[in-house]
């Protein structure tokens, strides 16, 4: 897949923005404002050049508040880091539930819901530009924040889906010994392709060659699985 072909490059369809996570919602305005703003500068300059200056300008508020709040840049980055996973993962076991839990039609189920997840994370704005922040930066980011991301968001997407797996393979709609792989081989199959084209996000995806990768990448599956 390459993003974007002749008269083709218009990204798809942009799914609702993921609602704040409960715990967010609770929190205070001030408290709110900064993670937003934080959230922002990081997705922005990434992890090393992000400063507490650009992100207290960002959010309206003194580098002390931001120190009261969160302590340092580092747990302010994993707060936000956190938060953002935890969101997008809810989004993606949203969408894995309504695909995956009363199957019609295997094949059209399954890509149906990668269809919609791939959509999903590619285009969720500040929330995955903290993932390509995460992935470009991973050297310089302190390795407990990465296991704890990690944690949160892309493993988690991969246990809720493999439980997904597990259940139709009890049902006897997939054949499959180990459900963490077959989970792990159909996210390769199906999301890291359009991934790796739109460089996780930042550039779109014409919807007809997000749809063939996937196509094909379901067909593979099936034949492993299937």
């Amino acid at each position: 897949m390459t993003p974007g072909t002749s008269g083709a490059s218009t990204a798809p369809t942009t799914p609702a923005t993921p609602a704040p996570a409960a715990g967010s919602r609770r929190m205070p305005e001030k408290r709110q404002a900064i993670t937003r703003a934080a959230s922002t500068v990081f997705g922005r300059e990434g992890y090393t050049r992000a400063s507490v200056d650009a992100i207290a300008a960002e959010a309206g508020v003194s580098k002390r508040t931001i120190y009261n709040h969160f302590g340092d840049k580092e747990k302010l980055f994993l707060s936000v880091a956190l938060e953002t996973a935890d969101e997008l993962t809810e989004v993606v076991a949203g969408l894995a539930d309504r695909h995956l839990h009363k199957i019609v039609d295997l094949e059209a189920d399954l890509t149906a819901f990668a269809v919609d997840r791939a959509r999903a994370v590619l285009t969720a704005g500040d929330h995955y530009a903290l993932g390509r922040t995460i992935r470009a930066e991973a050297a310089n980011i302190p390795p407990d924040v990465l296991r704890a991301w990690l944690d949160a968001g892309p493993l988690a997407s991969q246990r809720d889906l493999a439980a997904h797996f597990g259940r139709l393979a009890d049902q006897g709609l997939l054949h499959i010994e180990d459900a963490t792989l077959a989970a792990t081989q159909f996210t390769l199959l199906t999301f890291s392709g359009a991934a790796d084209a739109t460089f996780f996000g930042a550039v779109p995806i014409a919807e007809e060659d997000l749809r063939n990768g996937i196509t094909a990448g379901i067909k593979a599956f099936l034949r492993l699985y299937g």
